[in-house]
């Protein structure tokens, strides 16, 4: 979780056959961005959890996203994820989390449900889609009464709005599509990514100084 803090991006990647989505991951780490957040919608993405989690080691922290339910959670653990995100709230899923001291993020977006999910053990909870709320004021207005829980937006983080969502009090940035173009392959997309990568990184690099 520290790790994460610092790091504080979290590339959503999304790809449309596995050697599309070791590609991409390449060149998120190529731009400096240690996280990797690998989609179930992904075609084989437990295969590529597991080579990346090999090909990596300790240098990349490889998550899974969009896990529906427990039993898929459990299967991308043992594939080699080090963090577990879904778009929804589902207390199975955290408990199976748990069970392996792996961190969970899932997904809620009202105060109910943000609640709910770091009362049933969430280490951070994931605000989605939060820029269809209003982006970092909506965040703003969760963390006002809600302090002590961590919140990672996700949907409508882009280089524009970045630094609001952190001044806001986002744990870390859920960046999807503004970083990773799902048809990004080739040279020049893929240096385009490690470019973005490392404006991201800037961004979060100038906020933490600023702290």
């Amino acid at each position: 979780m520290q790790r994460i803090r610092e790091i504080c991006v979290i590339p959503v990647l999304r790809a449309r056959n596995q050697e599309d989505a070791i590609a991409i991951a390449h060149a998120v780490k190529q731009g400096g961005v240690q996280l990797l957040e690998i989609t179930m919608t992904v075609p084989g993405a437990l295969d590529v959890i597991r080579q990346l989690a090999a090909s990596f080691g300790e240098q990349v922290l490889v998550g899974a996203g969009t896990v529906l339910d427990p039993e898929t959670a459990r299967a991308c653990i043992l594939a080699g994820a080090q963090f577990i995100v879904s778009p929804s709230l589902k207390i199975s899923t955290i408990e199976i989390c748990h069970r392996y001291s792996i961190p969970v993020f899932p997904g809620a977006l009202t105060p109910t449900e943000v609640l709910t999910a770091w009362e049933a053990g969430a280490d951070a909870v994931k605000i989605f889609p939060c820029g269809s709320m209003g982006g970092a004021k909506y965040l703003k207005s969760l963390k006002a009464p809600l302090p002590q829980i961590e919140l990672i937006p996700t949907g409508g983080v882009s280089l524009s709005t970045a630094a609001d969502f952190l001044s806001a009090g986002a744990f870390a940035l859920g960046v999807g599509a503004d970083l990773i173009e799902s048809d990004a392959v080739g040279p020049e997309k893929l240096a385009g990514i490690s470019e973005n990568a490392r404006k991201y990184m800037e961004v979060v690099r100038k906020h933490q100084a600023h702290r």
